[in-house]
């Protein structure tokens, strides 16, 4: 069987991960760093793609990958519309979404969806993301809020928190995955925490719903998040990046860095215990609002993410919250292995390759689903 080798692409707001696999093997990986000066000639995400598109080739080409050896390419998604997990074909219909004008709040993982078609185009190889931002299989009676017009939906660190409790049914549990009931929490420069029960991802609490984190307001009242809209005399995108980028720690202390926040600590900064003790008892909480879904009957909550280092942070947590279900710490992020695991599954035909128009048109009705206009049905997987 000849090997297939695969980039794997995973762009945030400040680098570019990168690596390349021949099958399950790493062959090459690299995070590209981005300055904040190379950052500012920017005013938005879409006009990052040709400077991040020739780091990326430039970077392989030191390293001696020439992009005409890859067979595939598989990106982390950007803010798609709702889908099941797993793996999506690349097309143009899905680059018109992600880049529509009217979403104010891109995230800079779309420009390696962007990457990926730009490279499918160039040499013909197949392209697709893998457990995008918009995974979402939230059961119906918890998609349902109060505003009939703003349903509740599933959004953000599908890849990771699903990469992680997978791994925890197959290395701590030794039992398949969709027999096991996980409640992962996701703690890095956004959070999302994520109830994982037979294989599915039935419930969550976004990074707007729920705790803050380094760099996200979270949840605050609504009366007064409706008054400061209307009497801040900020724009929809200035609000928008105030707790969607500014937010959180950054707010509060001035730093995204949970270790400079210790270090404000341990130098006898009161503030700064008490922010980041608030911190973690909003993680905390939010984990234990997902116990009850599943009446508490919960296998192991996981811990993970980049702030998952911070003893002082899951110490907290694990306090709050051990009462539950034993407690795992999985630091750190697996979005690459996982990435490329989930492209290799595709080219063996171990797993479907999903078209994201047919995921389009069944968004739109899980919406209509939302608002009560037809019966729900289980989305596929």
């Amino acid at each position: 069987m000849s090997k297939e080798r695969i980039l794997v692409l995973n762009l945030g707001s400040t680098s570019s991960k990168i690596a390349v696999y021949d099958d399950a093997q790493e062959v090459f990986k690299e995070t590209i760093r981005h300055t904040q000066e190379e950052m500012a000639q920017f005013d938005d995400v879409l006009e990052q793609f040709n400077f991040r598109n020739e780091k990326v080739r430039e970077a392989l080409e030191s390293n001696g990958i020439g992009v005409d050896t890859l067979t595939a390419v598989c990106s982390r998604g950007g803010n798609i519309i709702a889908c099941p997990h797993g793996a999506i074909g690349i097309d143009q219909e899905m680059i018109d979404y992600l880049t529509r004008p009217e979403d104010t709040a891109k995230h800079a993982s779309l420009l390696g969806s962007m990457i990926a078609f730009d490279l499918k185009k160039e040499f013909g190889i197949p392209a697709c993301i893998y457990d995008a931002i918009g995974t979402d299989e939230m059961q119906a009676v918890a998609r349902v809020s109060g505003v009939p017009e703003i349903p509740r939906y599933t959004v953000g660190h599908t890849l990771n928190t699903r990469a992680m409790a997978i791994k925890c049914a197959d290395e701590v549990l030794k039992k398949p995955f969709d027999e096991c009931t996980f409640i992962v929490a996701h703690m890095g420069g956004g959070s999302s925490i994520r109830l994982y029960h037979n294989g599915v991802n039935i419930d969550c609490v976004n990074d707007d719903e729920g705790n803050f984190s380094p760099e996200r307001g979270g949840a605050v009242g609504c009366k007064d998040l409706v008054n400061y809209c209307f009497t801040s005399g900020n724009d929809a995108k200035t609000v928008m990046k105030k707790f969607h980028g500014a937010g959180g720690l950054k707010a509060h202390l001035g730093t995204t860095d949970a270790i400079e926040v210790e270090k404000m600590i341990d130098a006898g900064n009161e503030y700064a215990k008490v922010v980041y003790e608030a911190m973690a008892y909003g993680i905390a909480k939010d984990i234990a609002k997902l116990s009850a879904p599943v009446a508490g009957k919960v296998d192991r909550i996981i811990l993970t993410g980049g702030v998952a280092y911070s003893r002082f942070l899951t110490d907290i947590i694990e306090g709050m919250v051990s009462w539950i279900a034993p407690v795992e710490m999985m630091p750190g992020e697996y979005e690459m292995e996982a990435l490329a695991a989930g492209a290799l599954r595709v080219l063996r035909g171990e797993e479907k390759l999903q078209d994201f128009g047919e995921i389009k048109a069944a968004a739109v009705d899980r919406i209509r689903i939302c608002k009560g206009v037809e019966p729900y049905t289980t989305p596929a997987k």
